[in-house]
């Protein structure tokens, strides 16, 4: 791992402030929506701005790519990153924030990709498996150490915009510098949705359902937490005990998934995760304490499936195909994430702050249901016929994914 650290730090260090920068900007437009008063509606397409933008950013980055070369990008994206940041308390209007949402959605997902390229260009087949690691770590570390900002200063100023701002130019300074050159890079064409389909019927409609739990729990619950009455110090507390369980239990359970069926596996975590979903507005009511633990254990088990519908699909697919069966899950999972905020929206509009554990547990019992549905319709291959679990942050382009196919 020291060889790693060493051959990668300029990178690491870079996606670390980048991950500030990006985790700190859903919690704290929830808090700073409703203190300018935006509607739960209006915040619920802020939100599902941003998925729509990371949609059309794996879609369009690796033509920029192909045509102005990795630096200009980086330097073009990282550039309108750093300034949406700062014009988010200026121009404090739904429809500006929609747009600029959208503007950063687009450039995370470029720098994303631009990023994991070099990283993965700078791998060796030893060591692809531990840098993909290393990388998944620093990303949960840098939205959890958002949430430290969130409360830390002022949701009503400017400070606390422009310290993440400066944060996000000061990440592309080790990236850019690096004497590593930049990769030449190429993409895969998404396999069709019905060829995927026909492969992976649980990975499809599971990286549907998880898009929209992703974008709940990354973009909605600092809105919630608003209309549940939460201060801006337990917001962002919760939000960093849901990554902190997240990065803590990747391993544990991708370790059991490599020694048994997988669709099980994917059954009781997402069981186990709906009922902790279920107990969402008692821990609320309870305790600051117990909402943390919710959180937490809410974190640690939501998070791995997200890897473990990747690698359970892995299981169907040839050496030749899992590139592109990746990119096309990856969409499914984007699409799920625009849908998630609007209906988790229009839920909170309909029945209160419960609308958002309602949401999380009616997707994720969907996502019990149909797997278990599936463990009847065809056996599991065996075991050690299986490919290796991998984890990948829902954060994660289609590099990293394919990163992590390579490692395997």
């Amino acid at each position: 791992m020291l060889r790693v650290l060493a051959a990668s730090w300029p990178l690491l260090m870079g996606m670390l402030f980048l991950m500030v920068g990006n985790g700190v900007q859903g919690t704290l437009l929830g808090i700073r929506g409703a203190l300018e008063g935006f509607s739960t509606f209006a915040m619920s397409l802020v939100m599902s701005a941003y998925f729509l933008g990371f949609l059309f950013g794996s879609r369009m980055t690796p033509e920029l790519i192909r045509r102005v070369g990795h630096v200009r990008v980086f330097a073009a994206l990282g550039s309108t990153i750093s300034a949406m940041m700062v014009l988010y308390p200026t121009v404090t209007e739904p429809w500006a924030w929609i747009l600029m949402r959208v503007a950063m959605g687009f450039s995370f997902c470029g720098v994303y990709i631009t990023a994991e390229s070099w990283l993965n260009n700078a791998a060796t087949n030893e060591t692809r498996g531990k840098t993909l690691s290393a990388y998944m770590i620093v990303q949960m570390l840098g939205i959890v150490a958002a949430q430290g900002l969130v409360g830390f200063g002022d949701p009503a100023g400017f400070v606390v915009f422009v310290i993440p701002s400066v944060l996000v130019s000061l990440a592309f300074l080790p990236i850019l510098l690096s004497v590593n050159p930049a990769p030449a890079y190429t993409s895969t064409r998404p396999m069709g949705f019905r060829a995927l389909f026909r492969v992976s019927p649980l990975g499809c409609v599971g990286m549907f359902l998880m898009g929209g739990v992703y974008a709940a729990i990354f973009g909605m619950v600092a809105v919630w937490g608003t209309l549940a009455g939460l201060g801006a110090g337990q917001i962002s507390a919760f939000v960093a005990a849901i990554y902190l369980g997240g990065m803590l239990w990747q391993y544990p359970i991708g370790w059991i998934s490599d020694r048994m069926d997988r669709r099980r596996l994917i059954l009781i975590v997402a069981a186990a995760c709906a009922l902790v979903s279920a107990a969402g507005p008692w821990a609320a009511a309870v305790a600051p304490w117990a909402l943390m633990l919710l959180g937490f254990v809410l974190g640690g088990l939501a998070n791995p499936l997200y890897s473990l519908l990747i690698a359970y699909t892995n299981d169907y697919l040839g050496k030749d195909q899992m590139a592109a069966a990746s990119g096309g899950l990856l969409f499914i999972n984007g699409l799920g994430a625009i849908l998630g905020p609007l209906v988790i929206g229009a839920l909170m509009d309909a029945t209160g702050p419960g609308g958002f554990f309602l949401f999380l547990t009616v997707l994720l019992g969907l996502m019990t249901l149909y797997a278990g549905w599936r463990m009847t319709r065809r056996p599991a291959p065996p075991v050690a016929e299986t490919q290796s679990f991998t984890p990948v942050a829902p954060t994660a382009s289609a590099v990293a994914v394919e990163a992590a196919r390579e490692a395997n």
